[in-house]
Formats: structure tokens, sequence, C-alpha cells
């Protein structure tokens, strides 16, 4: 599933031009930077309450799929240009972080049945 349809079913609100055209192949959630760098998987989504731009460069070395931001927390504005420079999609949910990473959990594991 690529971000643009993952947009589309969950109805996440794309906070940048970023690129929308990456596979996402899994989901990780953590609001520990280190943990990211150390655990996260290129092609993940990560879902965070992060919003400084450091995040940004989390998922830039880690080849994350895009990073998404719950509870309709708002996004600095140099994270998300910062997030556009590097093609990363930052999206925002009203959903509460349990709350996006099942459905999110759901979705994908539905998908990979097909």
């Amino acid at each position: 599933m690529n971000i643009q349809e993952l947009i589309g079913i969950l109805k996440l609100d794309l906070k940048n031009n970023g690129c929308v055209e990456g596979v996402v192949s899994g989901c990780y959630v953590s609001d520990m930077l280190s943990d990211v760098l150390a655990n996260g998987k290129e092609g993940n989504i990560w879902i965070t309450r992060q919003t400084h731009p450091n995040v940004v460069a989390v998922a830039a070395i880690r080849g994350l799929a895009g990073i998404i931001v719950p509870g309709g927390k708002q996004i600095e504005a140099d994270t998300l240009e910062k997030a556009e420079s590097e093609c990363i999609p930052v999206m925002s949910t009203p959903l509460q972080t349990f709350e996006m990473a099942g459905t999110l959990y759901n979705l994908l594991l539905k998908n990979e049945k097909k």
C-alpha cells in the first residue's frame, strides 16, 4: 500500500508536500528518537507525538515511509519545511495513538492477506 492510498483510507491530513508514492511495509510507534533509530525499519510508518525537526532526520536516516502525528497535535512549521526538503510525508490524525496504531495494524494485516 502506498502513502496516497493510506491517506485516503485513514482520512489522514497531509501537512506537507512530501512524496506520497512511498510504499508502507509496516508501522513503528515510539516517541523516543533513539528507539526508532535502533528499531524502526525501512518502509515503516512512524506514529509519534514528537513534532520537532529531529523526527524528520530520524525518518530520513531509517528510510521510513512517513510520519503520523496523532491526537490532532500541531506540527512545527520548521518540521514541515524539513520534511518537504527530505521528501517525507508528515500526516496528522485526530485519533489518539492507540486507536491509530490499531487501525493501521488491521489495515496493513488485511492488505497483506490480499
